[in-house]
């Protein structure tokens, strides 16, 4: 069976969460943590690469024994070294390290005070109270992992849509390539773009349905199946990932397409509009009477409607099917229209790479300009810029400015937000730079009208341009800050300044309501990769999605910009 880089990587991180529960050498730790980092910034497979005979150890932050180690996982799809560790750890350890707020100290503290084990023990002694007799627990970490287990019920696990991307992606891949099939289409919310998925749907137009079976019992990344049907397949893939695959004809794959991308609520609009018209619509196309009248692409299901075609990330039932009836649908945003990105790291401060490698990337991404946005020092564990460090990379802006070409590096920084929203740089500093982007980094826990407030405060500062992921979210691990968000906008507007989405696939913040709703307040978004590294550049895509999402046309992200009117219009944001 061919192993993936993500399995590489989260054998590597798992490695180093066994060996911090027993309170290894830090610096062995870090290895594995970097590895399995570098490992998934590849744009390549390393099975591919090592079947190339290229050594893994071209990769940087891979030494000799991690190589060895990578070799093994590929060669065999097993690593004993693993597996030594796991015998020696109680395996509900490490679920445990993935609640936010539990590290291994703390783990290692609950299991020799507490014995706990693993979910079920955290959640007896978190609901009995008894946690809070443990040294290091206060009330709101207490509170902060009673949310967490809340949130992340296993049986209700959703993958983050990059994430079930790296097995959805192969598998329809592998599909098209079978005798007999047609069309292949992920359906679903993973073609929503919604920003996590339960499962993924798959539909199939083939002539042979029994081919396509086959095929899919020759395929090696799946582990078990649920159910298996003339037109319906159910299995899981080894990466614990659900796939339900329809088959279907030529005649019927629009309809098919249609009904199980969804989403259910809008599916359930478009069956009423059906049946004021004396239709039929289903997964199989439709009908008037017995009578097939359309269902072999999407574009006729809606026509049969009197409907044009309605891009698949708006169909939320969100007024999509109004606006399509009048004519009025929104020429949503594409990641051909954008220019520039406003949010980018290099390893001044927690990048992975130098200003000229992140200036040449983000240049072979398509990107007419660049902002360089270090982390000011205020953040002291992500190594961030102090004022002198700040100009000396303003020099090397310039210097590199004159060098390149087809690209124009601008000068800024992501300052931190302090609690009493203040920014935690010089104004004199902040007063020289093209942009200045804040940021909340802590105390996620205030109040709404505290942090509110805070978040005015920083916008009012003279230099502030952009507020980057604004709810501070982290998806399944932090919820949204407590935030008026609307009256955030309104001071935005007025101000003027800028919001952000971040296109993290961790973040996506802002989300798809809050797009919308800053730009029925016409405050311009700038979608941002927030790269530290040269791979990143390609979240600008799930950023895109997520902007489509959240209705958003070229003429609300203000990235889709010449570079001159971006300067323009940041200029305007200082007062």
């Amino acid at each position: 069976m061919p192993v993936h880089n993500e399995e590489i990587a989260r054998a590597f991180d798992e490695m180093a969460d066994l060996l911090s529960l027993q309170d290894e050498n830090p610096f062995r730790i870090l290895a594995y943590r970097r590895a399995a980092q570098s490992i998934r910034g590849q744009r390549r497979e390393l099975a591919e690469r090592i079947a190339r005979d290229e050594e893994p150890e071209h990769i940087a932050g891979i030494g000799k024994d991690l190589a060895g180690k990578i070799s093994e996982l590929i060669a065999t799809g097993r690593l004993r070294a693993l597996e030594r560790l796991r015998r020696q750890v109680p395996p509900g350890l490490i679920e445990l390290m993935a609640i936010p707020g539990l590290g291994p100290k703390r783990v290692r503290t609950l299991f020799t005070e507490l014995k706990v084990r693993g979910r079920a023990d955290l959640e007896r002694v978190t609901k009995s109270g008894a946690l809070a007799n443990v040294a290091g627990f206060g009330p709101k970490l207490i509170a902060q992992i009673a949310n967490a287990l809340e949130m992340q019920r296993p049986e209700d696990r959703r993958w983050l849509r990059s994430d079930a991307a790296r097995f959805a992606e192969p598998l329809a891949a592998y599909l098209r390539e079978v005798d007999g099939v047609d069309e292949v289409m992920i359906a679903g919310s993973y073609r929503r773009g919604r920003d996590t998925v339960g499962d993924i749907d798959i539909v199939v137009s083939a002539r042979s349905a029994e081919a396509v079976g086959a095929a899919l019992h020759r395929y090696d990344e799946i582990s078990s199946w649920a159910a298996e049907g003339a037109k319906r397949l159910t299995a899981q893939l080894r990466s614990g990932l659900k796939i339900d695959i329809r088959i279907g004809d030529a005649a019927s794959v629009g309809a098919a397409q249609h009904y199980f991308t969804g989403s259910k609520a809008h599916v359930i609009r478009i069956r009423r509009l059906a049946q004021e018209r004396k239709l039929k619509i289903n997964e199989y196309g439709v009908f008037r009477g017995r009578r097939l009248i359309a269902g072999d692409t999407e574009e006729s299901v809606f026509a049969s409607l009197g409907l044009p075609w309605i891009p698949a990330e708006l169909r939320e039932d969100r007024g999509e099917i109004e606006l399509a009836s009048a004519g009025k649908l929104p020429v949503l945003v594409t990641r051909k229209d954008l220019r520039g990105d406003l949010h980018a790291h290099t390893n001044a401060s927690d990048g992975r790479d130098d200003l000229q490698a992140m200036a040449l990337a983000a240049r072979a991404a398509g990107l007419e300009y660049l902002a360089i946005t270090d982390h000011g020092s205020r953040l002291g564990i992500l190594h961030g810029l102090d004022e002198r460090r700040m100009r000396q990379q303003m020099d090397a802006i310039d210097r590199l400015n004159e060098e390149l070409v087809g690209l124009k590096l601008l000068k800024g920084i992501e300052v931190d937000i302090l609690e009493d929203g203040a920014l935690a740089l010089p104004d004199s500093l902040l007063a020289e730079l093209d942009l200045v982007i804040g940021a909340v980094h802590g105390h996620f826990d205030l109040s709404e009208s505290r942090q509110t407030m805070r978040v005015l405060r920083a916008m009012d500062h003279r230099a502030f341009s952009i507020l980057a992921h604004p709810s501070g979210r982290l998806i399944g691990e932090r919820s949204p800050l407590a935030l008026d968000f609307e009256r955030v906008l309104k001071v935005a507007k007025a101000r003027p300044c800028f919001v952000e989405l971040d296109s993290q696939p961790k973040r996506l913040d802002l989300d798809d309501l809050r797009c919308r709703l800053a730009c029925e307040q016409e405050v311009l978004v700038s979608i941002a990769s927030d790269a530290h590294s040269v791979q990143q550049f390609d979240y600008l895509a799930g950023g895109i999605l997520q902007a489509r999402r959240g209705w958003l046309t070229p003429n609300d992200v203000l990235n889709t910009r010449s570079l001159a009117e971006v300067r323009r219009l940041l200029k305007s944001t200082i007062v």
